[in-house]
């Protein structure tokens, strides 16, 4: 990888992230590296000036933070062919980011993304926009969103919780009115988030598929689907006269949606590039870690290659206990 030309974007109001990121600047330039440098948060979306203000390509982002300084990168930079380095500095689940053991070391993680060791991920991503119009010839009346995680059609109100009453079309055949709090339509990335919450279905990020799931439904018929990458999924409000229902983006507010208004999902064709620097990265150690599941509590091993199993020692007994 050549470093001439990078994004740093750090943690908003989180001192230890823009430390790092003074740090990985300095280390940078001093390497004849161009540097823009920004916090990114709920108010601060440096990435339209960094695109505008660069020259040529841009080679790396560096993204010091929690899954949702993750998200944010992801949703700008996809569609630009970016690569994203993203460290967990000032998150807390951190399912997208490298640890910050493996960053503290700033000469050996450059030397290491200069002679190319290191991995990357290519993460499906959704888009989804508003439309209007006959299901055959529909008009786009909306910006398009991207998400790495989940599109959420749900309602939002300042001084009550409403119920959403929301059907859905998949590639042209109607197929379920669901009433609760919401839909979600996911990623396999996203399907150990929010989704996973909502009882859905967690898959492999390595997968692509969409994966819909009710929020809180009313009707214990509602099941979450899995669904071919290439399907369409188009949603519609019914009944809402007070406008309540709203199109979120990986958690972010993406527009209202107005009476005659569907949102339709796909597959988008930006894919986030996510970098990894352990050699021993498993998907299967970070359910493990971060969800903290139990694994195995007693540990056997193979005897002279044969498949017989040897004792469990005595610390791994006492686990049990």
């Amino acid at each position: 990888m050549q470093l001439k030309q990078i994004i740093i974007a750090h943690k908003s109001g989180h001192p230890a992230s823009k430390a790092w990121a003074e740090t990985y600047t300095k280390a940078l330039e001093e390497r004849g590296c161009r540097v823009m440098v920004g916090p990114s948060g709920v108010s601060d979306n440096p990435y339209p000036v960094f695109l505008a203000s660069a020259h040529a390509s841009i080679d790396l982002a560096i993204v010091l933070g929690g899954d949702g300084t993750v998200l944010a990168a992801a949703r700008q930079l996809a569609c630009e062919n970016v690569p994203i380095l993203a460290v967990n500095v000032g998150g807390h689940l951190g399912f997208l980011t490298e640890p910050f053991e493996l960053f503290k070391d700033v000469e050996v993680v450059l030397d290491r993304l200069i002679g190319d060791r290191y991995a990357v991920q290519r993460r499906m991503m959704l888009e989804a926009c508003l439309q209007e119009g006959s299901r055959r010839y529909p008009e786009q009346v909306s910006d398009t969103f991207l998400c790495l995680n989940e599109m959420c059609v749900k309602p939002a109100s300042i001084d009550r919780m409403p119920t959403s009453v929301l059907e859905m079309e998949i590639d042209g055949q109607m197929v379920d009115q669901f009433q609760g709090d919401g839909l979600l339509v996911a990623t396999p990335t996203g399907s150990t988030c929010y989704t996973a919450s909502a009882n859905g279905p967690i898959l492999h990020p390595g997968m692509e598929a969409i994966v819909v799931t009710p929020i809180c439904p009313l009707s214990l018929s509602s099941r979450p689907i899995v669904l071919p990458p290439g399907s369409v999924v188009n949603i519609w409000p019914v009944g809402d006269r007070e406008v309540n229902t709203k199109l979120w983006t990986d958690g972010v507010l993406g527009t209202t949606i107005w009476p005659g208004q569907r949102v339709a999902v796909r597959m988008s064709r930006c894919q986030a590039q996510l970098i990894v620097l352990r050699e021993d990265y498993s998907f299967y150690g970070t359910l493990r870690e971060k969800l903290q599941w139990a694994g195995t509590r007693v540990h056997f091993e193979t005897e002279n290659g044969n498949g017989g199993l040897a004792d469990s020692t005595d610390s791994a007994w006492e686990e049990t206990r």
